[in-house]
């Protein structure tokens, strides 16, 4: 092992990552309880470390390098496997205790429950509530406190949040009256889908969330919870985007689910409060990956 490897210091790869997000030394040392003149010492030292800038700072603004950004990149994935195995480590050692409460949206797939009850074996000290969260509040719940991490159906792009395991990405379809057009179709299009009312949540769902699973230019319902933008579907007020597994568990004899061409598939993710993150959390989001 060479000198520069011998020296590398743990606290200076969290220094960049936490500047990465801030973008900002003050706030950066405020998230480290250290001084921004400390933050700035980190960041040089892994610098001189590494032989090249990896931020731009000027009076105006900071941001990373195009080597920062690869860098970043390569360290995240990195730095958050190698805090997963201390932690396991720490659990095992001291055991996972108390009650995770894992909120869903939508349906509880199988590779939830999969997670939930690997998580269970490994942690039989560690109680599970199960609890579904509404679709028009994804993340509500999380930022309350009312569950310790829950899994909905990205995008998220909420700050206090942090997006763990992706998965469940499937073909989006659209939910359609057994006497709306599409109903005979063997898929619609996402320039149709353009001109089609689809029915959206209400808030407080962030306003690019519904946008996300409502992109159409044609006005139409809001709704709270997802029975209630089904009924409306079953009235042929409006189609409804839905992921397949929502899809197949929602079934019923009055709305056809018809495939999607051309939208990105819908997918799933865990996310958690940054201030709530725990070896709970930790280990059910590592069950999920290892599902």
């Amino acid at each position: 092992m060479g000198a520069v490897e011998r020296g590398l210091e743990i606290r200076e790869l969290e220094c960049f990552l936490v500047l990465a997000e801030e973008l900002h030394f003050g706030r950066t040392g405020e998230r480290l309880y250290v001084s921004q003149s400390r933050v700035s010492q980190l960041l040089a030292a892994l610098e001189q470390r590494i032989g090249a800038r990896l931020v731009e700072r000027t009076s105006r603004r900071v941001a990373l390098t195009p080597l920062g950004t690869r860098f970043l990149a390569e360290l995240r994935p990195a730095y958050e496997d190698l805090s997963s195995t201390v932690e396991r480590a720490r659990a095992a050692a001291r055991g996972v205790e108390g009650t995770l409460r894992i909120g869903f949206q939508g349906t509880a797939d199988t590779r939830l429950m999969a997670a939930i009850a690997a998580f269970q074996e490994r942690h039989p000290a560690c109680t599970t509530q199960i609890l579904e969260i509404p679709f028009a509040d994804p993340f509500g719940a999380v930022r309350r406190g009312e569950v310790d991490t829950a899994i909905v159906l990205l995008p998220v792009a909420e700050t206090e949040l942090v997006l763990g395991p992706v998965f469940s990405r499937e073909r989006q379809t659209v939910a359609v009256s057994v006497r709306h057009p599409y109903a005979r179709r063997e898929s619609v299009t996402a320039a149709e889908l353009k001109e089609t009312p689809l029915i959206a949540a209400t808030a407080p769902a962030p306003a690019y969330w519904r946008a996300a699973h409502a992109p159409s230019d044609v006005p139409a319902p809001e709704v709270r919870t997802l029975q209630e933008g089904l009924t409306l579907v079953a009235a042929g007020r409006g189609a409804m985007l839905l992921c397949r597994p929502t899809a197949e568990y929602h079934g019923r004899k009055d709305v056809v689910f018809v495939p999607v061409d051309g939208l990105p598939d819908s997918v799933l993710g865990m996310v958690w409060h940054r201030d709530g993150e725990t070896a709970r959390v930790r280990e059910f989001a590592h069950a999920l990956r290892t599902c």
